[in-house]
């Protein structure tokens, strides 16, 4: 997180932190995180475990029905009754009180750690006094529901939480992990001879977070939202159009793509980058190595597994990208980079 966030100590900046970088003992954060924001759309500002239990309990029943390990824990009461919830052996009251009781025990707390430490700006301040159970929003929170990425905060939560839930589910040496890129359908899938093809998120959602809602090379805002007029370009950093010339590094790997808003991105077309964006490109994929998922593994066992063989790697690739190429190029609009 200390990367991430130097020289942007940003209210969206804090958020994407607990998102990306908190810990993933349990998907609790995921629904958590959904739940929030569900409710300061609806611009509460105290909200009971009461009021919070219906939304987290509805999030986390609809990613069990979908993958049925949410935990690293062998057991959980509260993971066992959404489980019942499922199989209708109780009703969804019966799983609301259970949820007010079970399932709040540690995330409460736990949420807005990150690194250890409870981020610089919290969003919300837990109140168990005189009997009450609740959370009360904090005005960070509700100024983060005014900025321009709180737009895009449901579907990055939702991908990390698909990410984190696929690394689970999968039984699989993370040494053999391969994300793919699916460039029609703009999906990352997994697919090897031990399993057939899972697809896991959207390409756009699952990287917004880690290019802070930016334009890879104009750092303007973009959006992810698949109905906006707006939406951003899924970009091959290094030219696809001579793949061959890297064979066998893979291209078509998420180490090579970013999100690019689309106006920029037109005028790019197959032109190499300037060399400063290279480094971009290094820190953005380290941003994906700290925060533990396939993205993570794929990106180690694509580039190198240390930090000196990930960089050699890719000032390797950007050289045989620049030596068929005959300009290297940069944006006309480029506002002040946080990373």
């Amino acid at each position: 997180m200390v990367k991430f966030q130097v020289n942007d100590p940003s209210l969206e900046s804090q958020w994407r932190a607990i998102i990306l970088f908190g810990k993933n003992s349990a998907t609790y954060k995921f629904a958590f995180a959904k739940a929030l924001l569900e409710l300061v759309e609806k611009e509460k500002t105290t909200v009971s475990l009461a009021d919070l239990a219906e939304p987290f309990s509805r999030h986390v029943v609809d990613h069990l029905r979908q993958n049925d390990k949410q935990g690293n824990a062998t057991s959980s009461k509260f993971l066992d009754t959404c489980r019942s919830f499922i199989n209708s052996q109780i009703t969804k009251e019966e799983l609301l009180i259970q949820t007010e009781k079970l399932g709040f025990v540690n995330v409460v707390d736990a949420f807005q750690v990150v690194n250890r430490d409870t981020v610089p700006d919290p969003f919300y301040q837990k109140n168990y006094t005189n009997g009450k159970k609740e959370i009360v929003i904090t005005d960070n929170l509700l100024r983060l529901k005014e900025s321009f990425h709180f737009q895009n905060f449901v579907q990055e939560t939702e991908s990390r939480w698909k990410l984190v839930e696929t690394a689970w589910n999968l039984n699989i040496n993370p040494n053999l992990l391969e994300v793919q890129y699916d460039e029609d359908k703009e999906l990352f899938f997994l697919e090897n001879k031990l399993m057939r093809r899972v697809d896991i998120t959207s390409v756009r959602d699952a990287l917004n977070g880690y290019q802070k809602g930016k334009c890879f090379y104009s750092f303007q805002d973009i959006s992810v939202n698949i109905l906006s007029p707006n939406i951003c370009d899924v970009d091959h950093f290094l030219p696809h159009i001579n793949k061959q010339y890297h064979f066998p590094a893979n291209i078509n790997g998420v180490w090579n793509l970013v999100l690019a808003d689309s106006s920029v991105n037109r005028k790019k077309n197959a032109t190499v980058p300037d060399i400063k964006y290279l480094y971009r490109l290094y820190n953005r994929n380290e941003f994906f190595i700290e925060s533990k998922h396939p993205l993570s593994e794929t990106i180690v066992n694509q580039t190198g597994d240390t930090p000196e063989k990930r960089r050699a790697f890719l000032q390797n690739h950007y050289d045989i990208a620049k030596n068929h190429s005959i300009h290297t190029w940069r944006p006309e609009i480029e506002l002040p980079a946080t990373f």
